[in-house]
């Protein structure tokens, strides 16, 4: 490792990338509060930049660099020039560029004899025309991610999700109040999309920005923020929010007047929704437990059942280098027996919310599907707030909600979920 004099930006992305390609780690699972505990942050933020922007053209940065290779190097030294082809590509300073990536090749002694090549690959990018740049075939997800798009959407679709996910997602954020949404609208310049949420286009340093210290607004896609908004009037009522953290439909109850019970298995999950809680003064019984032995009935319940995730990809590209089929028959069980479980906890008049940042309907349509047909005492309520019937046209033939990211493509798109609202008959 090298002194904390000479750690950067780049350093660090290439050592979180190196752990993402060659460890199959997931970045959410990494501590990057250790691991980038010597950047500022701002550099935090370049870091992650860079390695997100390079993992969304990692195909396109290979196009461009394998030509150039008599063979393919060790992956360090791929990650390396895959991370400076993009930077270069994306109007970066070709020379600056080039000369930092040779010195972070030549602190480690045993990629040192790579810096005559890594000099000279990069010297090459840096006189491509960056026109042809955009002109690259769009990327395509892995074979066993995209097989499963193309069998239930089609090519078509599946090609514009491909395209969505090339694009850096604006945040969006829910505010606390409704009284609250003129103000950080203006502060903020965020574009208001639906109740209570507004898009930044340009967010910066999330931590600095008004509002945020004071706990007035939490970062939530708007996708995420949607099955909330699914229930009638909240307050007073009992709510119980399952597989809870971080916290943001939580937060989102308790804002509405609701006294709820947030469970979730994980000790450092539920310490991040605790802290969350304490940021935003908002109040929740939180539990930390296996949802399964959760017993008692409520009047409101959600279930954001653990999924592939595959909706947030155009957030966490890393997922699809990290994650296989292999687990998902098992995710599909686990989920439907979660649901069930959340189904022994409805009473006559409780609602219950199914959800998943799934773009695979085996994760939201089938298993609904088969809920209804195995219990005909569960009926779909398709009723949706004024301010969201614009999501009618999503609705789906069991009588959920299909989102895809190219869905509000126009600012921005959204999160890939599936939402749907059930009562007892």
């Amino acid at each position: 490792m090298p002194e904390k004099k000479v750690l950067s930006a780049r350093f660090q992305a290439s050592f979180l990338m190196d752990n993402i390609l060659s460890e199959k780690r997931l970045l959410a699972d990494l501590n990057l509060n250790l691991i980038m505990q010597n950047l500022s942050a701002a550099d935090r933020a370049r870091s992650q930049r860079l390695l997100l922007n390079t993992l969304r053209h990692l195909e396109r940065a290979d196009a461009l660099l394998l030509p150039l290779l008599k063979k393919r190097p060790t992956l360090k030294i791929l990650n390396i020039l895959r991370l400076a082809t993009v930077e270069i590509m994306d109007d970066g300073d070709a020379h600056g560029i080039v000369n930092e990536y040779v010195s972070i090749v030549g602190m480690n002694k045993r990629l040192e004899n790579y810096k005559g090549l890594v000099n000279a690959v990069l010297r090459k990018i840096s006189k491509v025309d960056r026109s042809s740049w955009n002109k690259l075939d769009i990327p395509k997800l892995p074979k066993w991610f995209r097989q499963l798009l193309l069998q239930a959407y089609g090519s078509s679709i599946t090609h514009k999700i491909e395209k969505q996910h090339l694009e850096r997602p604006p945040v969006d954020i829910t505010i606390k109040t409704p009284e609250l949404i003129d103000r950080f609208s203006t502060e903020l310049k965020g574009k208001q999309i639906i109740k209570h949420s507004l898009r930044l286009e340009n967010a910066g340093q999330i931590s600095e920005l008004p509002g945020f210290k004071e706990g007035q607004w939490w970062v939530q896609d708007i996708s995420a923020s949607i099955p909330v908004h699914l229930f009638n009037d909240v307050k007073g009522k009992s709510a119980l929010d399952l597989c809870a953290a971080p916290g943001g439909k939580t937060m989102q109850l308790s804002a509405a007047g609701a006294n709820v019970t947030a469970v979730d298995m994980s000790k450092v999950r539920a310490a991040k929704l605790k802290e969350n809680l304490a940021r935003t003064s908002l109040n929740a019984n939180i539990v930390i437990s296996d949802l399964f032995k959760i017993k008692g009935f409520f009047d409101i319940i959600i279930l954001d059942a653990p999924c592939s995730a595959t909706g947030t990809v155009r957030r966490h590209p890393d997922l699809p280098y990290v994650k296989s089929q292999a687990d998902l028959k098992k995710l599909f069980c686990l989920q439907y027996s979660m649901l069930e479980h959340a189904v022994s906890l409805m009473k006559p008049t409780t609602q219950l919310v199914y959800c998943t940042c799934s773009l695979f309907p085996q994760e939201g349509e089938c298993q609904v599907r088969k809920l209804l047909n195995d219990k005909h005492e569960i009926r779909v309520d398709k009723y949706l707030p004024k301010e969201l019937d614009f999501l009618e046209k999503y609705r789906t033939e069991e009588g959920g909600l299909r989102l895809l990211p190219i869905h509000l493509a126009e600012t921005g798109g959204i999160d890939g979920f599936y939402i749907v609202k059930l009562v007892k008959v």
